[in-house]
């Protein structure tokens, strides 16, 4: 079994059993899940998939699912903090050591740092007790915090501030994550009416709609502003023509996978972002699953993962 295959069938294997009230385990799992689901997305423009390494010459599927599953401690360490009603400089501690594991099992390549941040929060934010959206917990418990706390001065999202404006990643998560609930989790809903239940259809539908409308700091870092306005133009022509309601729209999300590609582009902003509405639309999008008993995937059958995503 190739190692691709073999991280593949993994994610099924993580897959928690959930239910209305999940266990910080079952979130760390369901964090991971979530991300090695994005990395099973595909055509998906510029990114890392099971298919190809998109833009990318230092990553492929492999390392970022091994980077999703060194993460799981910490993401279940984080939903402990927010049950104990931690602020945010417990969960700035937690993240930083899960930015020093994630780094050793890489061999120092950034796979996920964004994604150690929003996911965090939404562990977080799903650890306590919720009578409120994930979104409206994070922005109520943590806004401030993120808006007032440390800027790093050499990332992606600091540069794109800096020379373009961008509020990027913190701006997103300071806010409640408008973007989860306006952009993302809606396209999941349609991108499955849209396909007739084709569950990686709705992610890349997800991440068509993301990329068209956010302002993508890795694009921004890549390719600038003609960059990001490209790559905005060309999810939106997709979208506009049916997005993966159109009869050949795998041909054309590939057409336009291999442009970003030619022009290194890769928003790596949208990828984080697919991610966070696979977990907020699980834990929110009140499927029936989970007001039954707790269930778990067969081994090597993503389809039962999927169906609650």
């Amino acid at each position: 079994m190739s190692e691709a295959l073999a991280v593949r069938t993994d994610a099924a294997e993580l897959a928690p059993p959930l239910h209305p009230n999940p266990s910080p385990r079952e979130l760390g799992a369901l964090a991971v899940s979530c991300l090695q689901l994005e990395v099973e997305t595909y055509p998906k423009p510029g990114l890392v998939s099971h298919i190809d390494n998109g833009s990318h010459g230092d990553m492929d599927a492999a390392l970022l699912h091994r980077s999703a599953r060194a993460l799981e401690p910490f993401f279940v360490s984080l939903a402990e903090a927010g049950a104990a009603g931690a602020g945010m400089d417990r969960l700035r501690a937690i993240g930083v050591a899960a930015e020093a594991v994630m780094l050793k099992a890489t061999s120092g390549v950034n796979t996920h740092r964004g994604a150690i941040f929003g996911l965090g929060l939404l562990c977080a934010a799903a650890g306590a007790a919720r009578e409120e959206s994930l979104g409206l917990t994070v922005r109520r418990r943590y806004g401030r915090a993120i808006a007032e706390g440390p800027v790093p001065l050499r990332s992606h999202g600091a540069e794109a501030r800096r020379n373009f404006g961008a509020s990027g990643a913190r701006g997103e998560a300071a806010a409640g994550f408008p973007t989860v609930y306006q952009t993302g989790a809606p396209a999941l809903i349609d991108g499955l009416k849209r396909s007739g239940g084709d569950f990686e259809a709705a992610r890349v539908q997800a991440i068509f709609a993301l990329i068209a409308r956010v302002t993508d700091t890795n694009l921004l870092h890549r390719g600038a502003a003609a960059g990001l306005v490209f790559a905005q133009s060309e999810a939106r022509g997709f979208l506009q023509s049916g997005g993966v309601g159109a009869a050949d729209w795998r041909d054309e999300a590939a057409r336009i996978h291999a442009a970003f590609v030619a022009r290194r582009l890769s928003p790596g902003g949208s990828a984080d972002l697919l991610a966070f509405s696979l977990f907020v639309h699980a834990l929110e999008h009140g499927d029936p699953a989970f007001e039954a008993e707790p269930i778990s995937c067969r081994p090597h059958d993503f389809s039962r993962l999927e169906s609650l995503l």
